[in-house]
This record gives structure tokens, sequence and C-alpha cells, in this order.
């Protein structure tokens, strides 16, 4: 898909449709979705650089951004909210939705921005620097929580083991989740679903049951955010089993190592090569030094 390119989501699903954001310079990498209900919503935002492009995929549907109810992010993480800011301008009406625990993140961005340029390095020169949402069009909700679209519906269900801001929506009506990152990263070049584990707060046994809370939905379809609609199929065993597999691996190479540098440098002279080929070196090298500091901050602070 070219960056702007809108699709339907199919797999059974109605009014649903998935934006190609171009993240990265990737194809296939991030995915916002909009869901034409009669309150329409937007699910994810993307780092901010492509916002024009999903107001233009809006129109491409017939959603006029000044009907949007809901821009709604599934957390704070800029790959997920940067262009919350920059949405929250363009439809006018919409309330912004985010985990209460994420909400002082996005009505005052700054440490947000510093938190990421330390985290992803050079990598920040993919981003725009986020734009506060106005306190006043912040909805915050938890676990348990709905947004109503009149003809559709979006549960909440608080997923804390990516980081302690993440929720995943289940539509009922479409039986789809929009998974956050709580299902992992699907790569449509490998058809694979790889975990994403970045620091600082990610917790692998919540993640794990983050991921089995998705499976007792029972949803049809899963909306990766990276990226797009799948079957569910056996895609959340898939990931239950890659991010346990991979926790074990950074565990025993630093048991073995004994120096954290040494153990995230091996890990990214070892950076799968289909992964390298699906997006790009730099970006696979990337992501997985991140991954792995991730599990090592785990491990730091398990038991706390």
């Amino acid at each position: 898909m070219e960056p702007g390119e809108v699709r339907e989501a199919g797999h059974g699903t109605t009014d649903l449709h998935y934006v190609e954001t171009g993240m990265f310079g990737i194809e296939g990498y991030s995915s916002v979705y909009l869901l034409d209900a009669e309150e329409p919503a937007v699910i994810e935002t993307g780092i901010g650089t492509g916002w024009e492009l999903i107001v233009d995929a809006m129109a491409s549907v017939g959603i006029d951004p000044d009907e949007v109810a809901y821009v709604a992010p599934t957390h704070v993480h800029l790959d997920h909210a940067g262009g919350a800011g920059y949405l929250a301008e363009a439809c006018p009406n919409a309330e912004v939705v985010i985990h209460e625990i994420g909400a002082p993140h996005l009505v005052d961005p700054g440490r947000l921005w510093e938190g990421t340029k330390r985290a992803v390095g050079d990598q920040i020169r993919h981003y725009a620097e986020p734009k506060p949402v106005p306190e006043e069009r912040i909805r915050s909700v938890t676990d348990g929580d709905a947004l109503d679209l009149g003809d559709h519906e979006l549960a909440v269900h608080h997923t804390p083991g990516h980081a302690p801001h993440q929720v995943v929506y289940h539509d009922p009506t479409n039986e789809a989740v929009f998974t956050a990152d709580a299902a992992g990263i699907y790569v449509p070049d490998l058809d694979r679903v790889k975990p994403t584990t970045p620091p600082p707060n990610f917790d692998v046994p919540q993640a794990v049951a983050d991921t089995r809370a998705i499976a007792g939905l029972d949803p049809e379809v899963l909306c990766y955010s990276h990226f797009g609609p799948q079957a569910t199929g056996e895609r959340l065993a898939e990931h239950e089993r890659a991010l346990t597999e991979f926790a074990e691996l950074v565990e025993e190479c630093r048991e073995r190592l004994g120096d954290d540098d040494a153990v995230v440098e091996r890990f990214v002279e070892e950076t799968d090569p289909d992964l390298a080929a699906a997006w790009t070196e730099d970006r696979a090298r990337s992501v997985t030094a991140m991954d792995v500091r991730g599990i090592l901050r785990y491990l730091d602070t398990r038991g706390e």
C-alpha cells in the first residue's frame, strides 16, 4: 500500500477502513483505522508526520472531520499518539480518548517527546514533535469503560503489559479488537507476528496475560496497529510463544555474557535478515536494540 492509501478492513467487518500511514518510510508498518459509525471514530493517530494523509483518507470514505466523535489512540507512545494533537485540530468536535494514566502526556507532551528522543535515538528524525491536546478535549478512560458510537461500541480493556497507559478497543459488532501492541506486530511480508517489548515499563507476565485477555474476547479479527487487519486464527498463540521465547533468550544471553551492552550488541548483530528486508536494516536493528533493552529493564525490575 502507498502512504495514504485506504482500504476496507474486510474479514466480515462493516463500516471499517484502514489507512497506510507510511511511517518510517516503510510499507506495511503502521495503520490507522477509520470506523464510519453513526458517531465516527479514528483509532490510532501515527507519529504526526502523516496526519494530513489520515484526514484525506476520511474524505475518501465519506467521513467529515467535523463529524468525528472520537480520536482514540491506544496508548501514548508516539507511533500511536504522536498525531493526536494534529487530528484534534483537524477534527474540532472530537474527544481525544486515552487511558487515564496517559492523559497528562497528551495535554503536556514535553516529557514524552524528550523520553522518545532518548529511546529511539536517530530514528527521531521520522517523528513530528507532538502538539498538546487541550485538556477539555481529553476523555480519560479505564478498564470497563465504553465509547457509544451508535451502531457500534468500543469497549475499553486495559492491557498494561506493553505500557501502563495502553488499552485495546473491542468492537463487538465487528467481532474485532484493535490490538495496540498487546498482540505484537504483524509483519505482512513475512506473514508473521513478532513481539514488541520496549523500555521502560514492559512486563513479560502481564503482556502474556494481556494476550490471553484478548483471546478471551473471542474476536474474529485482530486490527493490528502494526500492521493491518488479520483473521485471529492462531495469531494470539503465535504472539505468546514468540514473546516468551524472546524473553528467555535475552535472559540466557545476559547470564552468559554478563554485560547488557554486549547483550544488545549481540542481538543487533544477529538481527533477523528477513525482518531487515521487510522493513529496512536501519529500522530492524533499531527495533531489535529497543526490544532487548525492554526485556533487560524488565529483568531488573521484576518483583518490585
